[in-house]
């Protein structure tokens, strides 16, 4: 009952019942849902940094996947160190520890992980078919996506509903991404499956600058 209460509270972003409950149950810093994700991803996955930060400072055990998750460098190493494939690893909800990184931004876990033999290219093995680059380009994160491309992410990935990297850039109005995809050989005339184009995404979202320079483009 605690852990679905601690979860629920997570959810809604209620940050004094996470702590009243954490107080009566000192445990729940380490509560994991039905599906393995523990609190602290799950906090991660909410945009609760509030929440998140709680939980760290009381004392979270942190596996592969929360470690990437919340950035902390330190703890990837131990992990790695102990046990090299880990930084090969899935999430309990198939994410690879790599684009956990690079979802939320942290460029030197991501860094570290490729360098440790993690596959930059690796698709989430559940039915989102996330990647490091689609969860960078998600995040909005300009210098983790300047890294994959140059490191030889594939820019004409496809997921989800048929969407590319570029898709997506275009659709949340990341001009610089989408940008940095085109030099990277992104179809800019790529169309998701329910047939809209990067600029159809951009207008209809209301990014008239990158509207414009994928009109600039001949799109």
């Amino acid at each position: 009952m605690s852990t679905a209460a601690i979860f629920e509270a997570i959810r809604a972003g209620d940050s004094a019942s996470v702590r009243s409950l954490l107080n009566s149950d000192p445990s729940l810093v380490s509560a994991k849902n039905n599906s393995g994700v523990s609190a602290v991803l799950m906090s991660a996955y909410c945009g609760r940094q509030e929440i998140r930060d709680l939980l760290l400072a009381r004392g979270a055990t942190l596996e592969m996947h929360d470690a990437a998750a919340v950035g902390n460098l330190e703890r990837v190493k131990e992990l790695v160190e102990g046990n090299p494939v880990l930084a090969k690893a899935f999430s309990p909800d198939g994410f690879p520890v790599v684009a956990l990184a690079t979802v939320f931004g942290h460029l030197a876990v991501a860094r570290y992980l490729a360098e440790q033999g993690a596959d930059i290219n690796a698709p989430a093995n559940n039915d989102s078919g996330y990647n490091a680059l689609t969860g960078a380009v998600a995040g909005g994160h300009t210098e983790i996506v300047r890294w994959l491309l140059e490191s030889g992410a594939n820019a004409n990935y496809r997921y989800g509903a048929g969407y590319s990297p570029l898709l997506t850039a275009a659709a949340n109005g990341h001009l610089e991404i989408v940008k940095l995809l085109v030099a990277h050989h992104a179809d800019a005339n790529a169309i998701s499956s329910d047939g809209k184009s990067a600029l159809a995404l951009a207008t209809e979202r209301n990014h008239p600058a990158v509207a414009d320079y994928l009109r600039s483009l001949g799109v």
